[in-house]
């Protein structure tokens, strides 16, 4: 099965670890079939461990690889990772000032971006997706980074960063398919649009893989660019969201075991 999957193209690659990952999301949606409400405190501590999984893999997987190929390309070493890294943060703040989006917890007048008359379902689904294009477009560029055949980019660690992102991306589906619940939606509904909210995985990695194939030398620029992108949403929302509730030491806890559990993964496969 390995060997299959090496021989795939790396957007072909891309795009079946992206469709892991949303699968990973629709896991976690699907637990609204079972209950209404999950415990805040678990759901904050799996929140906080989606932030450490993507601070660590914003590092280890993104950013580290980005400086050893500035290296080696005669670069100074700092200047296509921290480029790209401004440039991934100042475009998911345009997204995020341009997107009308509603974080789950908050009152409707509390909706982010351009004002619309959009319901408040909409708006919480599309406040999930924000999150998931910087992560489908790591995987992407990550699998288009080992097509160069650099040292620094190897197959075994863009699957460990799909596996860490999918890990991570558990706790959002729950995140958005609870509270869809308590809105009134039906079970069915709230799975739906819980696994939805990650149909942007797929496509922004094959987006990402297909753009550092056609220009390699834009691919320290492209790891930067998705670390930026990752960290925005991280700091800005992930875990404001996962310390909203009181529950700060548990979540901090969380996200120093998805740091770990990343870095374990990215060390040891890659």
């Amino acid at each position: 099965m390995t060997t299959i999957f090496a021989s795939l193209h790396p957007v072909v690659q891309a795009l079946l670890a992206t469709c892991f990952t949303w699968g990973m999301t629709a896991l976690g949606a699907a637990l609204v079939f079972f209950s209404r409400e999950m415990n805040r405190k678990m759901l904050d501590a799996m929140l906080g461990f989606a932030a450490g999984v993507m601070i660590a893999a914003s590092y280890w997987s993104l950013l580290a690889p980005a400086i050893e190929m500035a290296e080696e390309s005669g670069l100074p070493a700092w200047f296509p990772a921290a480029t790209g890294f401004i440039a991934g943060g100042l475009f998911l703040r345009l997204v995020d000032m341009l997107l009308p989006h509603l974080h789950p917890g908050f009152a409707t007048d509390k909706a982010e971006g351009i004002k619309t008359s959009w319901q408040r379902t909409t708006l919480l689904v599309l406040a999930i997706t924000l999150h998931n294009i910087p992560e489908g477009l790591a995987v992407g560029v990550a699998f288009g980074a080992v097509a160069a055949e650099l040292p620094s980019a190897t197959l075994a660690a863009a699957v460990a960063l799909a596996v860490g992102i999918g890990l991570q991306n558990f706790p959002e589906g729950t995140a958005i398919s609870m509270p869809l619940r308590r809105e009134g939606m039906s079970r069915l509904k709230a799975f739906w649009y819980g696994q939805l909210s990650a149909i942007v995985e797929p496509v922004a990695a094959v987006i990402g893989a297909a753009a550092v194939l056609v220009a390699q030398p834009l691919l320290p620029y492209a790891l930067g660019f998705a670390a930026g992108a990752m960290i925005y949403v991280v700091v800005e929302e992930v875990i404001p969201e996962s310390q909203n509730n009181g529950n700060t030491d548990l979540a901090t806890l969380g996200t120093m075991s998805g740091f770990v559990v990343m870095m374990i993964l990215d060390v040891a496969f890659g």
